[in-house]
């Protein structure tokens, strides 16, 4: 027996259609803003990349110069005379939906003399490179933030791609099919009503 579709099915479908193009055109809005917020982003990561390698640099060659006035057992005892540990917080902040990392340290916060070692027993050399090493640490976090970031946004704009496309070349040309089936159907149907009626009426 066939099924015949009414009216109202039509209707319930044309809403069901609004619904997902309305929904199409919210996540392509959403997908342009990741991809520029991505590449916002992915700017930021380039310049905060290229200055940590300078602050790696410069720390290195600062450690060098402590080790030709201090022996690396001096150093060592140093190392091992900091009680303090960096304090990392971690929080996020929202782009879009998506959670992304802001971590915060106090590391190149720290005033003189608030490191944990002796400050008049250590050479100059040396507190040189432990604040270089303290910076190069603040550079190394916000690298970590930026990156994690990128990776967050880079698998939700993925996602988001897929359901654009998902909707655009397979629910939304399905259901406008199936609209176009129960129009045509519809308006046979009335044909034929109207063809019968007019018979009937003959008679």
């Amino acid at each position: 027996m066939e099924v015949k579709p009414t009216r109202s099915e039509l209707m319930k479908l044309k809403k069901k259609i609004n619904l997902a193009k309305s929904g199409y055109k919210l996540l392509k809005k959403k997908r342009d803003g990741l991809i520029l917020e991505f590449f916002e982003l992915l700017k930021q990561t380039k310049s905060v990349r290229n200055e940590l390698i300078e602050k790696y640099k410069e720390a290195k060659l600062k450690i060098g110069l402590a080790r030709m006035l201090d022996t690396d057992l001096e150093i060592k005892s140093l190392t091992m005379s900091i009680r303090d540990r960096p304090v990392i917080d971690v929080q996020t902040n929202n782009i879009m939906g998506v959670l992304v990392p802001k971590i915060e340290s106090d590391v190149s916060t720290k005033k003189f003399g608030e490191h944990g070692y002796g400050t008049v027993t250590t050479s100059i050399a040396l507190v040189e490179a432990t604040t270089s090493y303290e910076e190069l640490l603040d550079y190394i976090v916000k690298v970590a933030e930026f990156e994690t970031g990128i990776k967050k946004l880079l698998v939700e704009i993925d996602k988001t791609k897929r359901r654009v496309n998902a909707l655009e070349f397979e629910v939304l040309p399905k259901l406008d099919k199936i609209k176009n089936f129960i129009t045509l159907r519809l308006e046979e149907m009335e044909r034929e009503t109207t063809f019968r009626t007019k018979r009937i009426k003959k008679k």
